[in-house]
């Protein structure tokens, strides 16, 4: 939050797309297909250290990255040739000693047949003859690598031809940073590769932990930054210039080629031309002789000596401190650490207690923007990075725009999103968390529906300015807790039995939760205190045919017992009694009706938030029903596809149950033929409401509508029609037995 960046591109950060769907669409080319071609000799030396592509597998897996290359193993030129003839390659590498043809002339072959395939060459030794470019030919060969048989190696060279694959289209689409090395030594860019990368996924994996999901964690790691190899001036300016805006740090040798000569001042004069032009970018300076260090702090640059024997954990603090890897450490201007924050929420909950010079010190030097842009929150760190602290008034304006832009952000993402539990990291403003790794069950996949359907449909949102949409916050424990509580308490044979409700009611009580699920909801249950509705949501229930809908329990906890013991107790109860009426008399009658196994049935449970607010010692909502996109008995000109609505005030257990409530189409709301005098039909809504249930209209200030209420009411109804497909088939969204009616 220093300077402007003039350089981003122009259009709009507000009507940048930076969803979750851009991510799919980042390092689409990857190298799949690798031709590794190596003498008998070279083979067995690789055989004796470990196999190449056990290697390549082994730190795929470790790194967690996905899809790892295939390697064909060719043991001669002649053989390589005759491949590349017949399959398709991305990646050629080859060793130095080929018993019919060396290295370089293959390199020339294979540019012959294949221009733009990459040919790697990976030397085992440090033969001088070899590396000094005067006694090879080098221009057949793409990149020259030292390996001592240390594979992450293998790794980096992978992932560093993957980069410069897809660098251009990534940095375009989704902002994603560069960082280029500047080394022309094989030797020096071997080693330093391996670390560059070890530190970037490790840092992205860090990240990872915070995702709100599984898709959501792939997806960051293919947002990483990417590295890129220059190895004389002119390749490291043109890099500079092709990818200004999304520099994320320059590491600098400092004598290489320039203009064809080796020059010894060539990485100072690029380090200062970089810092020039851009203030704000940290810079490392990478030489082998100390009396470097201080023309490097006249930059200013770090400077780490390559000789240095803690080279690799320098350049990993380098990463810490400069580049926003691992925790935001705040900091007073003296240097003196103060608080931490390793995430998001983290973040937005201790700024308000920072000191205002230490948000001065980090604002005016830009670290907020860093930190998020290293944890690939790109959208929300370049609409920080260009702010400057003049543009605020006072700190406090500063803290405050900070804040409310971090919770803008954190509550964004996680809207319309299925969200893990994830203990260390729970986050208690979450829309949607699911807790394990089964289904959501017919009813909460429905409600995640609905959730997902919001956040892609604005418009509807926009049509009820008035009003806020959405699904009330909720917490879907899957499937797979209700397979290990009933397979640790031993309840296989339930289904089968002739236990009455009663005693199966008594078995479930007495029965154990599984101790992740019960220490998950302790956790949960120590972060909320609003009142709750413990759904059922089996996998069978609200199913398009034959739905087991209405059949099973919910309950209903106040949650306000200061003790959360005690709340985490009568949370515990009621989940093990929705568990419970998976088997009890009615469902198995139900399930014998329709042909359906009640061994087959799995439930999960919802947890989630009552909407409604309090009127005294009780808390209800103002109304609730039931919306159907089809209307099986139109009358006058209603037609069946515009759907039909019952709604009632209170819960809709009352229209699900039967109970008076108000019918109408959603297209004719003023048209209501449950009255008979058309008086009674230009009476106020809420009055009309009264006149439904029965409620003396005396009553009508306790409870007290909201003034919008038609407007309410007729949302209520028109939401399934603009979101669900209309057809002859029923598409309900109903209220259980006895649930609240959360519709």
């Amino acid at each position: 939050m220093t300077t402007p960046n003039t350089d981003l591109p122009n259009n709009s950060l507000d009507d940048f797309d930076l969803s979750f769907k851009v991510f799919h669409e980042l390092m689409a080319k990857k190298v799949t297909e690798i031709l590794l071609v190596s003498s008998p000799y070279d083979a067995f030396i690789m055989e004796e250290e470990g196999r190449l592509a056990e290697r390549i597998i082994h730190e795929y897996r470790g790194l967690n990255l996905s899809r790892p290359p295939k390697l064909t193993w060719v043991s001669t030129a002649q053989e390589a040739l005759n491949a590349l003839s017949n399959k398709e390659f991305d990646l050629v590498i080859t060793m130095p000693r080929l018993d019919d043809m060396d290295a370089f002339n293959l390199g020339r072959k294979i540019k012959k047949i294949r221009p733009e395939l990459p040919v790697f060459l990976l030397a085992h030794n440090t033969n001088r003859l070899l590396l000094e470019s005067e006694h090879s030919d080098l221009s057949s060969i793409d990149k020259l690598y030292v390996w001592y048989g240390n594979s992450d190696l293998l790794l980096a060279l992978i992932k560093n031809a993957e980069d410069q694959m897809n660098v251009a289209y990534d940095t375009k689409r989704a902002k994603v940073r560069v960082i280029i090395l500047v080394e022309d030594s094989p030797i020096y860019y071997s080693s330093f590769l391996p670390i560059l990368y070890k530190e970037i996924v490790m840092q992205t994996q860090a990240v990872m932990e915070e995702s709100i999901n599984d898709e959501h964690r792939i997806l960051r790691m293919r947002a990483r930054p990417k590295i890129l190899v220059a190895e004389n001036y002119e390749e490291a300016e043109k890099l500079y210039r092709q990818f200004k805006p999304y520099l994320l740090s320059v590491f600098s040798d400092v004598r290489f080629p320039r203009k064809g000569k080796m020059d010894d001042h060539a990485g100072f004069d690029l380090l200062s031309m970089i810092i020039k032009e851009t203030p704000d970018i940290p810079l490392l300076n990478l030489s082998s002789e100390e009396a470097n260090r201080k023309k490097a702090e006249k930059i200013p640059a770090v400077f780490l000596n390559k000789n240095s024997p803690t080279l690799h954990s320098e350049i990993r603090s380098f990463f810490m401190d400069r580049l926003g890897f691992g925790d935001f450490i705040f900091r007073l201007p003296n240097g003196r650490e103060i608080a931490r924050a390793s995430n998001l929420r983290e973040m937005e909950k201790i700024l308000p207690s920072i000191p205002d010079k230490s948000v001065f010190f980090h604002a005016a030097r830009n670290h907020f923007s860093s930190w998020l842009m290293a944890r690939s929150e790109i959208l929300l760190a370049s609409k920080l990075k260009p702010l400057k602290t003049s543009d605020f008034s006072n700190i406090k304006e500063l803290k405050d725009h900070l804040i409310a832009s971090i919770q803008e952000r954190r509550k964004g993402r996680q809207k319309g999103i299925i969200t893990d539990f994830v203990s260390g990291n729970f986050d208690p403003d979450a829309d949607f968390i699911k807790i394990g790794k089964g289904s959501l069950g017919g009813k909460a996949r429905g409600l995640a529906f609905m959730s997902t359907q919001l956040k892609k449909n604005p418009h509807i949102q926009e049509k009820f300015k008035d009003i806020t949409i959405s699904v009330p916050k909720t917490l879907v424990i899957s499937t797979e807790a209700f397979d290990s509580f009933i397979s640790e308490n031993n309840l296989k044979d339930i289904p089968t039995s002739d236990f009455s409700d009663n005693q199966i009611s008594e078995i479930f009580l007495q029965s154990s939760l599984p101790d992740w699920l019960h220490s998950d909801l302790k956790l949960f249950i120590e972060h909320i205190n609003y009142p709750l509705a413990i759904r059922s949501s089996s996998l069978l229930e609200d199913a398009q045919f034959q739905p087991f809908a209405g059949i099973y329990k919910t309950y209903m906890l106040p949650n306000q017992d200061p003790d959360p013991a005690q709340r985490l107790m009568q949370l515990v109860i009621a989940i093990k009694l929705v568990y419970a009426s998976t088997y009890l008399e009615i469902p198995r009658a139900y399930a014998r009706s329709t042909l359906h196994r009640t061994e087959d049935e799995k439930m999960a449970v919802i947890i989630q938030q009552l909407s409604g607010s309090r009127q005294g010692d009780y808390f209800y909502p103002a109304l609730a029903g039931v919306a159907q996109s089809y209307n099986f008995y139109p009358i006058s000109h209603m037609k069946p596809e515009e759907g039909i609505a019952h709604i009632a005030l209170g819960l809709g257990k009352t229209v699900v149950e039967g109970g008076t409530s108000l019918r109408f189409s959603p297209k004719y709301p003023q048209f209501l033929p449950q009255f008979s005098a058309v008086v009674s039909t230009t009476a106020p809504m809420p009055e009309i409401l009264f006149q439904v249930t029965g409620i003396p209209s005396h009553r009508s200030a306790e409870p007290h509508l909201p003034g919008p209420i038609r407007r309410y009411f007729l949302f209520c109804c028109t939401i399934c029609l603009l979101i669900f497909p209309i057809s002859p088939a029923i598409s309900t969204v109903r209220a259980g037995s006895n649930e609240s009616g959360l519709t």
